[in-house]
């Protein structure tokens, strides 16, 4: 009889997939903590709601227009090191944006933050590709992607917080200190081979314009990109303005909004991350593009929840739905990610997610913060926040076209 084979050791990719959560934790830890303290900003700073929008904007400009470059570098060159270089300059940027005493000098701050994080966002996802096989990855990205909602609530709940009781400079400054520890940790991970996890032919080095070429015509990432970008559209926008609505609208103290919403997006949105990767996992054995499925439908669940919130006079009860609806829209982190790098040559993964970076960002987040504060200038904050609800429900229905597409990308191994 034929012995079995090894078990597989995965002590040093767990090491690498838990110091690329925890960085993933701070990046959006460092990008939260700004929705939090933007009433005392723009109070000290005197700038409008447009204004305070760009401080999100100019940020997600210059994170998507480097992505590309990151993913590009990240498909020739160390990952790790990439990854390390650009936690320790966003950090350092997240802590002089506590120096800043005039509106162009925090936006700048902002800026520099954005070419620190294109440095990793582009190349966490491939790392985690090629250290664990295809039955493994959406579980695993799920877990990365846990990051999200938790750095978020910690951003909502420190910069709160300390904005409260010190000023918001204080909240920069500490915000900036996780990443200098974890941009060294990062120099110590596993570097592992592109498409190692794939077999051996997925390990052959693409030419540029032939994977450039291979992407253009991949129907699945196109459809899986947009509706990941209407996605991040809509959350983007109600990660910026939901804590400004509760203190403007509903006469909340500005540190108990940012800590109650913190709370339940850091509760929904692990929930969700979590049943979103167990189930895209299930799902994905089931069928062809079952994970973006189970993404489809839950954006389109999570519209209505996200309307009606503004509509229910208890607190309580607000938050109760933009909890369902958050969980709904985090089904979405681990199956979505998984989809791209699945439909994509390894060689040409870490592009190819800079590009995904640089879509949903352009026509999504990098947008909808300042566009919401500009209908809000012009109508009211709550009609603002209305009409951010319709884009999820396109979402869904382009990521259940693409749950149809996905197979043509992706044939399952035999």
């Amino acid at each position: 009889m034929a012995a079995p084979a090894p078990a597989r050791d995965y002590s040093r990719a767990h090491y690498a997939l838990f110091i690329l959560t925890q960085i993933n934790l701070v990046n959006y830890l460092d990008r939260y903590i700004v929705a939090s303290a933007l009433p005392s900003i723009q109070n000290d700073l005197g700038i409008n709601n447009t204004q305070a929008g760009l401080l999100s904007t100019v940020f997600i400009v210059v994170f998507m227009l480097a992505s590309p470059l990151g993913g590009y570098l990240g498909d020739r060159i160390p990952r790790k090191y990439l990854v390390a270089g650009g936690v320790l300059l966003w950090s350092l940027a997240t802590g002089a944006s506590g120096l800043a005493g005039t509106f162009v000098t925090l936006l700048l701050a902002r800026a520099v933050i954005g070419i620190g994080e294109a440095g990793y966002g582009a190349v966490a996802p491939s790392i985690i590709s090629d250290l664990y096989p295809r039955e493994l990855r959406t579980r695993m990205l799920a877990f990365f992607y846990i990051a999200i909602p938790v750095g978020a609530a910690a951003g909502y709940g420190l910069g709160g917080f300390l904005t409260s009781t010190y000023s918001w400079h204080a909240a920069f400054f500490a915000g900036g200190v996780p990443g200098l520890l974890l941009g060294t940790l990062a120099c110590f991970m596993p570097e592992p081979q592109r498409g190692a996890m794939d077999g051996p032919d997925a390990q052959t080095k693409l030419p540029f314009r032939v994977g450039l070429k291979g992407l253009a015509g991949n129907k699945a990432f196109w459809a899986t990109t947009a509706g990941y970008t209407l996605m991040t559209f809509s959350i983007g926008g109600l990660g910026q303005w939901m804590p400004t609505y509760m203190v403007r609208v509903r006469g909340m103290a500005e540190g108990q909004a940012g800590l109650l919403f913190g709370g339940v997006t850091a509760v929904a949105g692990l929930l969700g991350t979590v049943a979103g990767g167990w189930l895209g996992d299930k799902m994905d054995r089931r069928r062809e593009g079952g994970g973006l499925l189970l993404s489809g439908v839950g954006l389109l669940l999570a519209s209505p929840f996200m309307y009606l919130a503004l509509h229910l006079e208890s607190e309580v009860a607000t938050f109760a739905v933009i909890g369902v609806a958050q969980f709904l829209i985090f089904l979405n982190s681990g199956p979505i990610n998984a989809a791209i790098v699945n439909c994509v040559q390894p060689s040409f993964r870490a592009f190819a997610m800079g590009l995904n970076v640089l879509c949903i960002h352009m026509l999504g987040d990098a947008i909808s913060p300042t566009l919401i504060g500009a209908i809000a200038d012009a109508s009211t904050l709550t009609r603002a926040i209305e009409v951010n609800a319709v884009p999820v429900l396109f979402g869904g229905m382009a990521l259940l076209m693409g749950a149809k597409l996905y197979h043509e990308a992706v044939p399952r191994p035999r």
